[in-house]
């Protein structure tokens, strides 16, 4: 280990992070890569209509669905998340990550990179002020044959962006529905009329003009050469053998697609499966809808909970029955919590102070509940986590130093993760 690593050995003893969490994320860099689908619940998730119910509180606090066993002795879940619940024992759900933030852009921002929003941040807003999971991944691993490192299914996150990292370590959106028979992924297949044959003839003389002293020459930074590596790109993902499999969810068996659900969560969810297997590091499915400030007990007693709670136990026990879960991180987030007391509206409203995070895979262990909130669910209370834990804890398991100094284009030092320790029941 060099200089550079030992000082950083010292910094994070102070930080929570040791000697052997630095070399295990070394030792995956160098292996086989640990890599993730992140599943966003845009909104907010209630902590008490998923995994961590409180039937004791009073009716206001409870709300009106029960509680059922899971596959975890003395662990219970809400009844309307049974498939989930059957899946417990493959998962661990952190029960105790809290930040302070109310609003949908910073706290989708917090949770997404990190860091917490350097100015106040309405609900609305769509910016990232410091690189997303995603980015800094592609940062790190780059193309892994031909296949961008980071997609994101069907939209990008508010925060899912590079911020400084640039434009080629923003995410391949793939915005189609996969659920649909005539599904087909932009920008993957050749434009009709072009033979192999012309495509070929084409690229071999777009490579002589590259060997022009006006494109190649760094110092005079032409704008055409950074046109030319994303042009590359795309012809690598359009020629890629390994992303025509993956993108052709058709191929798959039936009844594993059954399993996930017919509809586009489902299928989104069975195709980040697909995409992680064949090399993509970092895969977000994007599922919104959880602002739920009214009826909140109505919407979750349908179809929209039901899709949710189906696709990711089945992407979960997918994995895990292919042995794919080892080299596979699934999390699950929204941006907080829900508040306490039911609204007169029927509905929760935005609470940052307690959230539940669930996680499988990557070495995690197994059928573990991390944490606790309060009696009542107000607050994170026991083995309490923040979002830069969270992120450090991410990036350790995808073989990232969540304590690197980054440097935006004009010079400036940004460190990653600013603080922050492993969240240690992760690595257990």
């Amino acid at each position: 280990m060099g200089r550079r690593d030992f000082l950083q050995v010292g910094l994070s003893g102070m930080l929570g992070l040791g000697l052997a969490d630095l070399l295990r994320a070394r030792e995956a860099q160098a292996g086989k890569k640990v890599n993730c689908i992140l599943v966003w619940l845009d909104g907010g998730p209630s902590h008490y209509e998923t995994f961590d119910p409180k039937p004791d509180a009073p009716k206001e606090i409870r709300g009106e669905f029960g509680t059922m066993k899971t596959s975890v002795p003395g662990v219970r879940f809400c009844d309307k998340v049974p498939h989930l619940a059957k899946v417990a024992d493959k998962v661990t759900v952190v029960r105790s990550i809290w930040h302070k933030d109310p609003n949908h852009g910073g706290g989708n921002h917090y949770m997404m990179t990190g860091r917490p929003t350097p100015v106040p941040v309405n609900c609305g807003a769509f910016v990232t002020f410091h690189p997303s999971f995603g980015s800094m991944t592609s940062y790190e691993r780059g193309v892994i044959n031909g296949l961008p490192p980071y997609m994101s299914m069907d939209r990008m996150t508010r925060s899912g962006g590079p911020n400084f990292l640039g434009a080629e370590h923003a995410p391949f959106v793939i915005s189609g529905d996969p659920n649909n028979k005539s599904f087909k992924v932009r920008d993957v297949v050749l434009p009709q009329g072009i033979s192999e044959g012309r495509a070929e003839n084409r690229r071999r003389l777009r490579r002589d003009l590259d060997n022009l002293l006006r494109i190649t020459d760094k110092v005079a930074k032409d704008p055409a050469v950074s046109f030319d590596r994303f042009n590359a790109q795309g012809v690598d993902l359009v020629t890629s053998t390994a992303a025509q499999k993956a993108f052709d969810i058709s191929q798959e068996d039936d009844k594993v697609r059954d399993r996930y659900g017919r509809n586009s969560l489902g299928q989104r969810l069975l195709l980040a499966r697909r995409l992680t297997e064949v090399g993509v590091s970092f895969v977000t499915v994007y599922y919104g809808g959880w602002d739920h400030h009214t009826n909140i007990f109505k919407t979750l007693n349908g179809k929209f909970m039901t899709r949710w709670d189906q696709g990711l136990a089945a992407l979960i026990a997918d994995l895990d029955e292919r042995g794919q879960l080892d080299d596979t991180m699934v999390v699950c987030l929204g941006e907080f919590g829900r508040t306490p007391k039911v609204n007169k509206r029927g509905g929760r409203d935005h609470w940052p102070g307690a959230m539940s995070v669930l996680l499988a895979g990557a070495g995690i262990p197994r059928g573990q509940i991390v944490g606790a909130t309060d009696a009542k669910g107000y607050y994170a209370a026991e083995n309490v986590y923040t979002p830069e834990d969270f992120a450090a804890s991410l990036y350790l398991k995808l073989g990232i130093d969540p304590h690197q100094v980054l440097h935006t284009p004009s010079g400036k030092p940004v460190q990653l993760v600013d603080g922050g320790s492993r969240i240690k029941e992760l690595f257990a």
